[in-house]
C-alpha cells in the first residue's frame, strides 16, 4: 500500500516567520500536536520543518521564553524526513524506525504538502492488517468444516 492513501488530509502547516505563539494556537484551533513548516513556492506548499507541542514545550517553556518574542523558524525541527505520497508503507515505517521520528510530511510529485502521517496512523493500518491475518484461520476452519460433511 501507499503511504499516500493512509496519511492525514489535509494536513495543518505555518510559515517559519510565525510566532511560537501563532503556532500554539494553531495547533489548539485544530487539535493537532504538530504543524509543518511550509515555504510557498509557486502553487505548491513545500515543507521545510516541523514544529511539535514537545519543541514549544522543551524549547520555550521550560527555559521561561516568550514565545510571542520567538519564530516558529528559531525552534523547528529542520531535518526534516519527508515520504513521497507513493512510497510503500514499509518502506517510510523503516526510515522513520531507522532515525526515530513520529510524523512525515508527505509530499506530492512536485515536492508540494499532500498529508501528514504519524506513528498513530501506521499503527492503525498495521492493526487493520494483522486483524485481516487473524481471520484466516477461522476462514480456513469453516472452509474445512463444510468440506468434511
Amino acid at each position: 500500500m501507499r503511504i499516500g492513501e493512509i496519511c492525514t488530509v489535509p494536513s495543518i502547516y505555518c510559515k517559519a516567520d510565525e510566532t511560537v505563539q501563532a503556532a500554539a494556537l494553531l495547533m489548539r484551533k485544530h487539535h493537532v500536536g504538530d504543524l509543518v513548516v511550509i515555504e510557498q513556492a509557486e502553487s505548491e506548499r513545500i515543507p521545510v520543518g516541523i514544529i511539535t507541542e514537545r519543541d514549544i514545550v522543551v524549547s520555550v517553556i521550560a527555559l521561561g521564553l516568550d514565545p510571542s518574542s520567538l519564530l516558529v523558524g528559531d525552534i523547528m525541527s529542520a531535518d526534516l524526513l519527508t515520504a513521497p505520497e507513493d512510497d510503500d508503507v514499509y518502506e517510510t515505517i523503516e526510515r522513520m524506525r531507522s532515525r526515530g521520528i513520529r510524523r512525515v510530511p508527505v509530499v506530492n510529485n512536485a515536492g508540494g504538502l499532500a498529508g501528514i502521517v504519524s506513528v498513530d496512523d501506521l499503527l492503525e493500518f498495521l492493526a487493520e492488517e494483522m486483524g485481516e491475518l487473524s481471520r484466516i484461520s477461522s476462514h480456513q476452519q469453516s472452509h474445512e468444516k463444510r468440506a468434511r460433511q
